[in-house]
Order: structure tokens, then sequence, then C-alpha cells
């Protein structure tokens, strides 16, 4: 891509949470793991005249704990929004969804790439699935409402994502905090987190947004959403370069070609005719129990890996991959406590277990996994005798190697280490070693 654009894009990502039953009814939350089709239903769920939703309380406590975790706002007056819309996926024609006052808004999220600012989260309802598949030799589309009214997070992000690496981070960093506040599985695979990327592009130096933007939507991989970003820009520079204005569109990424395709014009927010949903009351929060909820946020991952950092001396490269998982970051907590305690160097032990030189894994007991730390580095006694008698035979057997060390080759040290180790079959001190061999071959 021509070097003279730079990426605007921003983000919205969709979450299922994982509450016991799902958003407007009282149905079980499960879609993934029914036994088959429409089994999880109820009249308010397939849009049935007469039937009247009930909103989920412990849904909007999760998704304002969301919100408070990315550093939002928090609207203490908020209601839900009927989105209006036809497809098959959407029994009632209308999706219960928030518009004006969302729950949570102007946040921001840190990232390795750089932050991220949080236009707000709003809570809404799922749609059906459908299934394309073959039938007594006939195409058709079959719908499985399993998944319909099943409470769905949309964060919104501001145009902050600089570059498809940077796309990638936000949604990874995304998906961990979602995962330690044990809100949401966040199966990309299933649909149970979905991403979405509005992309634009313009001159290196202009700061005005762009009079378009192309939607890509439903990614279910970050691999795909960086593919997917950087081959939109180079789409988007070509025309640009011809003189044309890319199309408000909506695209899909297709992998096996490694390229996005037209799905259909993008809706503007009046094609879809907000209003209050009349079914459901307006909500009002208080200041105390924002607070009363802020309280009850665990420990997110990077003020875990600060306080590794300031306690442990973990570094960044061992506590990101230890981190990465809620279960493996508290496993690895524990872990460093023991080390500190028996007076062993905890980043030495990340290293160990990162790096695989120690077999271990998460719920291992730390104590044979400190056991075996140390056997790891555990050295034997050596009669001083025995040692230099070992490296004069070194030496003399190497004669070619000696005299590349003392012609100023100091690197070949580290073969003679070797040597000496090997010949006595013993762990040694490398240090008793080296200073050992340095005085014999000076």
């Amino acid at each position: 891509m021509s070097t003279e654009y730079q990426l605007v894009c921003g983000m919205e990502v969709h979450a299922e949470l994982k509450t016991a039953s799902k958003m407007f009814c009282g149905c079980k939350n499960d879609p993934f793991h029914a036994e088959k089709p429409n089994t999880h239903t109820c009249p308010v769920c397939l849009g049935m005249p007469g039937g009247l939703p009930v909103a989920n309380r412990t849904a909007i406590e999760w998704t304002i704990k969301l919100g408070l975790a990315l550093n939002c706002k928090i609207n203490l007056f908020s209601h839900f929004d009927r989105k209006n819309y036809f497809y098959p996926d959407l029994p009632k024609g209308y999706q219960i969804s928030q518009y004006d006052q969302p729950f949570c808004y102007d946040g921001v999220l840190e990232t390795d790439a750089g932050a991220v600012r949080i236009r707000r989260i709003h809570l809404e309802e799922d749609t059906a699935k459908l299934l394309h598949k073959t039938v007594d030799g006939k195409k058709v589309s079959l719908v499985d409402f399993n998944r319909s009214s099943v409470p769905l997070i949309e964060i919104v992000t501001e145009p902050d994502i600089i570059s498809p690496e940077h796309a990638k981070a936000y949604g990874k960093t995304l998906r961990q905090i979602m995962r330690f506040l044990d809100i949401a599985d966040c199966d990309m695979e299933q649909g149970g987190m979905r991403l979405e990327a509005n992309v634009s592009i313009r001159p290196v130096g202009q700061t005005e947004l762009p009079n378009y933007k192309v939607e890509l939507k439903n990614i279910n991989s970050f691999r795909f959403l960086e593919k997917a970003v950087a081959y939109e820009m180079e789409r988007q520079a070509c025309e640009l370069n011809e003189g044309k204005t890319p199309i408000q569109e909506t695209r899909g990424w297709n992998d096996n070609k490694g390229e996005t395709f037209s799905q259909r014009v993008k809706e503007d927010a009046e094609d879809y005719r907000y209003f209050p949903d009349p079914d459901l009351p307006p909500l009002r929060f208080t200041a105390e129990q924002i607070e009363q909820w802020r309280a009850e946020l665990p420990e997110l991952p990077a003020a875990l890996k600060q306080r590794w950092q300031e306690m442990y001396g973990i570094d960044t490269k061992y506590a990101d991959v230890l981190s990465e998982e809620k279960e493996g970051a508290s496993w690895a907590d524990q872990l460093f406590a023991a080390a500190q305690k028996a007076q062993l160097n905890p980043n030495a032990v990340a290293n160990a277990v990162v790096n695989k030189k120690v077999t271990a894994a998460v719920g291992d007991s730390v104590q044979q996994v400190l056991a075996a730390f140390t056997a790891l580095h555990q050295t034997a006694n050596v009669d001083e005798a025995e040692l230099q008698h070992t490296i004069d035979a070194v030496i003399a057997e190497n004669g070619d190697a000696a005299a590349q060390y003392k012609a100023g080759k100091v690197q070949i040290l580290g073969f003679f280490m070797g040597q000496v180790q090997r010949k006595l079959g013993k762990k040694l001190d490398a240090q008793l070693v080296k200073t050992a061999l340095e005085k014999s071959l000076s």
C-alpha cells in the first residue's frame, strides 16, 4: 500500500454473556450445547404475540462491571430501545437494544499497541441463528431460536486504531478482560465473540475523518481480523489513487481467497427507527450501587502484571504468557509467592515454566514445580584438584581451540565449559568452571 495513507479504524465487538437465563425471558442460556434446535425457547424469545420481556438483572450488572473495568462513565438513568429491521433471524421484526442512553460511555482500554477510547457499551439481545443446509436435495435456510434473546454486549470504540496489529491487540486485550471478569467465555469459533472493524484510510498528516467507512463484519478470529484490515487498506488505497471514493458498505472476509467481499450497502442509524421499548421500564441506578460494583471487580491483567513486576521482578514477556487466562494467572501468582518464600528467584522460575525447562501445567502443585526447578539448577560439588586435572586434559585435547582463545576469540570459552562438564559427567557451578578455565587458558 502507498505510504501516503494511514489507517482510521474503530471497532464494534459483540460478546455473549454467560448468564444462566436469557436476556428477556427465563429460557436456558446455553445455545452451543443444546441437544436439538429450538428447545430453549418460549413465547417471548420466539416473538409470539402477548409475550412480554423482563430484563435480566445479572446481565445488566455484568455490563456495568465491564464498563467500570474499561474506565467508562456510567449512566445512572438508562433504558432499552427497539431497533427495527426485518430479517429471518429476528422473530419480532425488531431487536431490543440501546441507543441514546447506553449503560456505559467514554472509557479507554490500554493495549501494548496503544490506547483505544471506548465510545459506548450497551446491552441487547442476540438474534436467532440461520443454518444453510440441503434437505431432500434442495438448498434451504433453517432457523434455530436457541440463541434468540441471549444477552449480548456491544463495545464500540472511537476510530483510534492505527494499524492491523493494533486492531488485533485491542481484540485480544478486551477478550482477556471479559474472561477475567468471568462474564463471557468469548468462544470465537462458536460465535460467542464477534469482531467488526470500521475501516477507512486518509492521507498521512490529515486530521479530518474520511467521508466514508467500510464495515468488516462478523470476523471470528484475531488473525483474520488483522489480515482483513490490512487487505482493506490496500483495496481502499487503490480506489483512492484512481480518484474514487470507496462505497460505504458492509464486507465479509474470505480467508481462502485472502480478500474481503461485498455483502450489502451499510445502513445509517436512521434506517433502524429507534424508539424506547414500551414493554420495559427505564432503569435508574445510584452512585452507591456503582461504587459497590466497582469494589467487586477482580484484579485485572494490567494491574496483576504490574504487581508481579514490583513484588517479584517478573519480566513482561513472561507475565504476558502466564496472565493470559484467569486460572493460569491465579496459579502463577501462587507459584511466585511460594518461590519467594523458598528464597528462589521468581523470575527465574517464570522463565523455566514459560520456556518449558521444567514440566509444569496449570493445576500442578506449586511445590512440585519448585522442586523440579531446584533439581534443574542444582550443581554437584567437585574436588578442586579433580576439576583442574579435567581442565588440563580438555585443553591438551583441544590445542587449536586453546590457541584461538589466546588469539582473542573469547567466545570459544563456552565450548571449553561444555567439554569440562561432559568429561566430569556432573552439572557444576558455571561461574566456578569459567573462572578456573580463564586462569588455565591465560
